[in-house]
């Protein structure tokens, strides 16, 4: 009996098998594809453009890539002259665009071994101030600022990048909303 039905149970074997093939080929999931997107070219930052005059071998304007300080400026202007008062600039301070680096001639009473460090400029205040570039004689021109405060303006500068608005400067110790409001006019942040 069995030989009777073999005919029929290898037809229905093979059509079964037909029917999975044909069912795989018309189902089959579509391929996945995995798109790859390169990152984007980072954001270099462009070269800075500073001013460098004073006691220095060759004055005038240089272009130095980002995170350059001041004593890369005077390197490029060909290094201090002999009469270059070093003491009263800080060369580790960061370079911004649109920086003017004058460093400072000594002065010819600072001798014997003293600082002019504390010196204020015999000339009368010559406002307004550039905060973010000012020098430590610069800042002192600033009504009630003296040598320290000068400093922790800079320290703070430096620590903390430019200063934006006259609100800023209420961060720096010693400086209050008085002190702040005595000096409006008489500084830019540019």
């Amino acid at each position: 009996m069995l030989e009777r039905y073999k005919n029929i149970i290898f037809a229905v074997v093979i059509i079964a098998i037909a029917s999975g093939i044909v069912a795989l080929l018309t189902n089959r999931p579509a391929p996945v594809v995995i798109t790859i997107i390169p990152p984007g070219p980072t954001a270099t930052p462009p070269p800075m453009r500073v001013y460098v005059t004073g006691a220095v071998a060759n004055p005038q304007m240089y272009t130095l890539p980002p995170g350059s300080r001041w004593q890369d400026a005077i390197d490029a202007a060909g290094g201090a002259t002999q009469n270059a008062d070093l003491q009263r600039i800080n060369p580790a301070q960061f370079v911004h665009d649109g920086d003017k680096i004058e460093v400072p001639v000594a002065s010819a009473n600072t001798g014997g071994g003293s600082s002019s460090k504390t010196a204020v400029p015999a000339a009368g205040p010559n406002f307004p101030i550039h905060i973010n570039t000012a020098t430590l004689e610069e800042l002192q021109q600033l009504p009630g600022v003296g040598p320290a405060m000068a400093q922790r303006i800079i320290d703070y500068r430096n620590a903390n990048g430019p200063f934006k608005s006259m609100g800023d400067l209420d961060r720096v110790s010693g400086i209050g909303p008085s002190r702040i409001k005595e000096w409006e006019g008489k500084i830019v942040f540019d």
